[in-house]
């Protein structure tokens, strides 16, 4: 299965309020959102058959469409109803679900206020974001070339396929020398975040973090803060300039896709898997993997 088409797999998917046969959930090449990238999007992860956080995932969907100009047709219970439908008729107990809502056909140009807002919500089985081996030792990581943008020039709040693009670029540099990802600076030149996961520097027992400023407060990311505070670790929101990266002693990223996956180097800058790294992993993984309600509305 993992090696498989994406467009040729077996199952159904969710497609503006019905289950489609999975090959047949299909758009129109002038879709707008193929377009003009009007479109928004969700990746979460389900535990022993439980999405995780599941309604935080639904209403930031909801909320990237209304920074995007539209609203989805479908409640917060609907989506909600429509993801837990699909995860159950594929059987899964363990998958990622891909939430997506764009511009339909009715306008092909810049303007399309008229065009009909789709959603369509699919599932497979997504072991590990990243090769385990790397993740055991921590991950090597590229310095991008492409920095995310201004809040001023990009809806930066929302989850949005088009600021994707860059990240795309990014990380296909980064894997053409050898590298699992790319960190990325912001147009200041300050540390942000990688491709598709937010990141998180030790030094001295205290974790550091860039503040969220120009790009996604991950969903994961605030867990992952929360489970550090609870064991009693100072978490620092701020700016990070990239010179710092040399005093850090331990980097991780957070992420629906990737987890918590340790980072042991970013460029010329090295770092150990050491204990506060491999405690958030262990606290991480305990908590999604409970099978019970609050683990899918904390």
């Amino acid at each position: 299965m993992a090696g498989e088409p994406f467009d040729k797999r077996d199952g159904v998917i969710w497609m503006d309020g019905k289950l489609v046969p999975w090959t047949d959930a299909e758009v129109h090449v002038l879709t707008h959102g193929l377009h003009y990238a009007s479109a928004v999007f969700e990746g979460e992860r389900a535990y022993n058959g439980t999405v995780f956080k599941l309604n935080e995932h639904s209403q930031r969907l909801i909320d990237s469409g209304k920074i995007l100009g539209f609203d989805i047709p479908y409640s917060l219970d609907e989506i909600n109803a429509a993801t837990n439908l699909v995860l159950e008729k594929q059987g899964f107990q363990n998958a990622y679900l891909r939430p997506i809502a764009w511009r339909g056909s009715e306008m092909m140009g810049v303007s399309a206020q008229n065009n009909t807002i789709h959603l369509a919500i699919a599932a497979w089985e997504w072991p590990s974001y990243f090769d385990p081996a790397q993740r055991l030792k921590g991950l090597r990581l590229d310095i991008a070339e492409w920095r995310r943008p201004d809040p001023k020039t990009a809806p930066s709040k929302s989850k949005a396929a088009g600021l994707y693009m860059i990240c795309t670029l990014s990380k296909h540099a980064a894997e053409k020398k050898g590298y699992a990802d790319a960190l990325m600076l912001d147009w200041r030149g300050q540390v942000a975040e990688c491709t598709g996961a937010n990141v998180f520097f030790v030094k001295d027992g205290v974790i550091h973090t860039p503040t969220p400023d120009c790009f996604l407060d991950g969903i994961t990311r605030r867990t992952v803060i929360g489970l550090a505070k609870a064991r009693g670790i100072e978490v620092v929101e701020r700016a990070i300039q990239p010179e710092e990266l040399e005093g850090f002693q331990q980097c991780f990223i957070t992420g629906t896709a990737a987890e918590v996956t340790p980072v042991g180097e970013i460029g010329p800058y090295r770092f150990e898997v050491g204990t506060i790294v491999q405690t958030l992993m262990d606290d991480y993984m305990t908590l999604v993997q409970r099978k019970t309600g609050d683990a899918a509305a904390a």
